[in-house]
């Protein structure tokens, strides 16, 4: 009797030990679908976020190529080019030793998206375009006329759309915007009344000239001012076609003062027209479209693959 309620207790307790090791199998089994499960959608996110990156960098893209459609007629203006970098990498797996004790000669590594680096500008000529005004100035070279703002800072530009405009002493060469325009020696040119300035010619080294009694010009000790930078890519654009000095432009350079400096010739009665490739901006439009409909797609392919994910039966 005894050794039949012994055998009795042993059978149920192996069978209780037998259901709690199934459900404990069961449990573990559970909790490794939920991490892997977890591992996918973080991986998908991760695909969301790197297409998402994608899109706002073509974005950019497609606002600089707008913004170069539409200065197309400028004169001066310059072609912005974007410059893109990647993020960040996440590593998966490092070049460690395999299971069987080699080397392994390349990581996994996955990209974490693309950001713009840089906006650059073009600073190509562009076409010349002759004009019937006395005052309208291109510089062929790498100059920059200054001109001085009100609030007292000195600013470059390659817009040579003068005129002369009435000063308090006589009549000051400005821009359109009434800024005066400044000489090599970095003041304002101002002309007195003596002259007619239907006769002012300047030469290609930015001399202005007045006829004598012999109708032969001759300079009358004013050069128009133009400076070089180092780093033209380094400069602030400030509006109107203006741009600033900055410390990554490097300092500003006098081609009248700068020795071994390759001097920019002004040229009188013409304009520089915009540099703007308009078939270029067009293909680059169309590419940026395209990359911005893939990263689009990219988004949905991972929203529809987190969806299967939410959606498993277990």
């Amino acid at each position: 009797m005894v050794g039949q309620y012994n055998k009795g207790a042993a059978e149920a307790v192996h069978e209780m030990v037998g259901q709690y090791n199934k459900g404990a199998a069961e449990a573990v089994r559970k909790i490794v679908r939920a991490v892997i499960n977890i591992r996918e959608v973080y991986e998908m996110v991760r695909s969301l976020w790197t297409a998402a990156t994608g899109m706002i960098a073509q974005q950019t893209n497609i606002d600089t190529i707008a913004n170069n459609l539409a200065n197309v007629n400028t004169q001066g203006y310059k072609t912005q080019v974007n410059e893109f970098k990647s993020l960040l990498y996440q590593t998966l797996q490092t070049e460690t030793t395999s299971a069987n004790g080699e080397q392994k000669p390349i990581g996994a590594q996955v990209g974490l998206g693309v950001r713009n680096s840089a906006i650059t500008s073009i600073f190509r000529e562009g076409n010349l375009y002759a004009s019937d005004s006395e005052t309208a100035f291109a510089i062929d070279g790498k100059g920059f006329f200054a001109v001085r703002a009100g609030d007292g800072n000195t600013y470059y530009t390659r817009n040579g759309d003068l005129k002369f405009v009435l000063a308090s002493n006589g009549n000051m060469l400005a821009d359109s915007d009434g800024r005066p325009v400044l000489s090599s020696a970095g003041q304002p040119i101002i002309l007195g009344s003596q002259y007619v300035l239907s006769s002012i010619t300047v030469t290609k080294d930015g001399q202005l000239c007045y006829p004598d009694a012999n109708r032969n010009p001759q300079p009358i000790g004013i050069t128009i001012g133009v400076f070089q930078f180092n780093n033209p890519n380094g400069l602030e654009k400030m509006g109107d076609s203006l741009y600033s000095q900055t410390a990554a432009s490097g300092q500003v350079l006098n081609e009248a003062t700068t020795p071994n400096l390759e001097r920019s010739n002004i040229l009188q009665k013409y304009l520089e027209g915009s540099n703007v490739q308009v078939v270029d901006e067009m293909v680059n439009m169309i590419t940026a479209q395209r990359a911005y409909e893939l990263n689009s797609k990219a988004i949905i392919a991972s929203d529809e693959m987190l969806q299967q994910a939410n959606n498993l039966r277990r």
